[in-house]
């Protein structure tokens, strides 16, 4: 497929029209000017995105919640991780 092609898909978005009581929309209008949206449609579009993060989050949680027992987490641990994610090897 054409990169064109491509970005073009990726930029494209569907229209939803949400009906919202005045003191809801009042709020949202607050948040646009007063955080930096530049529109209400930007600002629902980040309410969604940080909800699907929290889904996210919580399956994963739930996940390591059922999975098997490991080593416990302590100071050593967290400084090994420190490590490796600065590109070290602690010994």
């Amino acid at each position: 497929m054409p990169i064109f092609a491509i970005a073009f898909i990726v930029s494209r978005m569907g229209t939803m029209n949400i009906s919202l009581p005045d003191h809801l929309k009042s709020f949202v209008d607050e948040q646009v000017a007063g955080r930096g949206y530049g529109t209400s449609s930007e600002y629902i579009r980040e309410l969604i995105r940080r909800d699907q993060d929290r889904l996210v989050l919580r399956q994963l949680l739930v996940d390591g919640g059922s999975s098997a027992r490991s080593e416990p987490v302590d100071g050593h641990y967290f400084g090994s991780l420190r490590d490796r994610a600065r590109g070290r090897h602690s010994k």
